[in-house]
């Protein structure tokens, strides 16, 4: 959660909004948001029990998928972060993709289909 506290404080001085949601913190908002869905794909990301987003509602369409990911990051530990990007990289070895194919992604996203 300290990596999540961290890199919020940009989001939370940007203009960002925070609120705790079943255990977790959310910051979503403000103009740092706003620059990353502009230049790039960013809609949320989890930090721990950190919840990054660019918005309420993307964040309310997202949250079972990213609570999915507070749960990995509990039964991972400080070990969460470096699996999750050595299996992305791991995908990309294979000739898969990196996001849609990493094992953590695909968890959440066959754990959020079956809430919707």
């Amino acid at each position: 959660m300290l990596i999540g506290l961290m890199v919020s404080v940009p989001w939370i001085l940007s203009g960002a909004t925070v609120q705790m949601v079943d255990g977790a913190l959310e910051v979503y908002g403000g103009w740092l948001a706003g620059w990353l869905m502009r230049h790039g794909r960013f809609a949320a990301m989890t930090l721990g029990h950190v919840i990054l987003g660019c918005s309420a509602d993307m964040l309310a369409q997202l949250r079972t998928h990213e609570h999915v990911h507070v749960r990995q990051a509990e039964r991972w530990g400080i070990l969460f972060i470096p699996a999750y990007l050595l299996a992305g990289i791991w995908q990309i070895f294979r000739g898969r993709h990196v996001y849609y194919d990493n094992p953590f992604e695909r968890e959440a996203f066959a754990t959020a289909g079956r809430k919707n």
